[in-house]
């Protein structure tokens, strides 16, 4: 599919370059919604840390020899200080650690960031020649995102590394995100507005699966 090339400031390109051909195979797929959960519910089960555990009364280091007298101590008869009511002793019924790290076929993970760029290249994406700004100033580029029409939250995806300039710029603007393509994922596409690809990007998200 074609799809027209745009500057960071909305204006088209003209000449040669003015049009981009985008995959099928990577752009044109018609997105599933049972494959983009999967992806989405693996990406964020593996972002959550270890459940640590808390040490029970097996795995407190204290003594188990008996410290006081069976009777005539005015106390209750204890023979193990690992006990859940002693400072230091284990904790009853603590917490058990838990792995939340889930599985996934790397065909399925790669199927299912085809279907969440073909879900943008339908409605929200854009592609612009280049990041590269001759004023790298955050009042600068809002001016060109506000002129360009993009609104909502923007996830803006570059090559091998993101334009240092462009990154500068748009440290401070709320809703803008950017990435290099190795980054790019069905998560932070899908909960993205718009997706702005420089031709860069497309070259290495193409790439990336035909290699």
């Amino acid at each position: 599919m074609k799809i027209k090339v745009q500057n960071i400031d909305g204006k088209a390109l003209k000449g040669a370059g003015a049009d981009i051909e985008l995959s099928d195979d990577v752009f044109g797929i018609e997105p599933r919604a049972d494959i983009l959960h999967r992806v989405v519910t693996w990406q964020l089960e593996n972002r959550r840390g270890t459940a640590r555990p808390t040490r029970e009364r097996s795995d407190v280091a204290r003594t188990g020899k008996k410290f006081g007298k069976q009777k005539g101590g005015g106390t209750a008869r204890h023979g193990d200080r690992a006990a859940p009511i002693f400072i230091g002793g284990g904790k009853a019924h603590g917490a058990r650690k838990r792995e939340f790290e889930q599985s996934l076929n790397k065909k399925i993970r790669a199927l299912g960031l085809k279907m969440a760029l073909s879900s943008k290249a339908k409605d929200g994406l854009v592609v612009v020649d280049t990041l590269a700004l001759a004023e790298a100033k955050t009042k600068v580029l809002k001016s060109h995102l506000a002129n360009a029409g993009f609104s909502g939250k923007v996830l803006v995806i570059d090559g091998e590394q993101v334009d240092a300039g462009f990154r500068k710029a748009a440290g401070n603007l709320p809703g803008i995100n950017v990435m290099p393509a190795m980054g790019a994922n069905v998560y932070d596409i899908l909960n993205h507005d718009t997706l702005v690809l420089t031709k860069a990007a497309v070259e290495k998200l193409e790439a990336r699966f035909n290699g």
